[in-house]
């Protein structure tokens, strides 16, 4: 079985966020949905160890900002790859309180919607909340991150919470002369391919591992180079 398939559907890339108390927090997510038109519902699947998750059955609602595909690995990497619990995602955002109070993320996004929540359903390691929409806005017309597009072109990773997550294996790229070896980072599994460089970061296709700044990160989770192994 080739679950590569699954890569294949038409998923999107999201910030899912939610409060409980005056505490806010959001996680990346490809697994928002619209379930019916009228009246309007859509769906989340949310890993039940994630703080989103305690967060959204504390308050009863989620919002989710869908990110376009101008949006940097870093970004992703700020929301789909660090925990609430020890870290200020929103630190440096360009975000608001929604209608219903959850957090809305305005940076690299161009539509939001809040919805509140009506039924959950218990998924095994993940919930599945079904909300009716209260509130929808269209920020720009920049096209929408689809998870092919991140995977394929951005080179991203899968957090192991994740329910599309897979183990990441070294992408195949064309052949640089001289090979140089490919790096993958210990804490998220990104892959640094010498072939493709590193764009977001200014790292031009062709430059080596060994030459990368010394203050150079992972682009997704920030690790830095001494996190790298070298791939056989």
């Amino acid at each position: 079985m080739n679950t590569k398939a699954l890569y294949k559907l038409t998923y999107g890339l999201h910030v899912v966020g939610s409060f409980k108390g005056d505490k806010i927090n959001a996680q990346i997510a490809n697994t928002v949905i619209q379930i019916t038109s009228e009246p309007a519902t859509v769906a989340v699947s949310i890993n039940k160890k994630n703080l989103t998750h305690e967060y959204i059955q504390a308050s009863g609602v989620f919002s989710a900002s869908i990110i376009t595909n101008e949006a940097p690995l870093s970004f992703i990497g700020q929301f789909g790859f660090k925990s609430g619990r020890d870290t200020d995602k929103f630190a440096g955002m360009n975000y608001k309180k929604g209608a219903t109070g959850a957090p809305v993320v305005l940076d690299n996004c161009n539509a939001y919607l809040e919805a509140r929540v009506l039924q959950s359903v218990d998924a095994g390691t993940h919930t599945i909340f079904i909300g009716q929409l209260v509130e929808a806005e269209v920020l720009n017309e920049t096209p929408s991150m689809t998870y092919e597009y991140y995977q394929q072109v951005k080179r991203g990773t899968t957090p192991k919470s994740a329910p599309s997550y897979q183990e990441a294996k070294p992408a195949v790229s064309p052949p640089v002369s001289p090979p140089s070896p490919k790096y993958k980072c210990e804490v998220c599994g990104y892959i640094y391919d010498p072939a493709v460089g590193d764009p977001d970061s200014g790292i031009k296709p062709g430059t080596s591992f060994e030459d990368l700044p010394a203050d150079w990160t992972c682009p997704v989770c920030g690790a830095e180079k001494s996190q790298f192994k070298k791939l056989d």
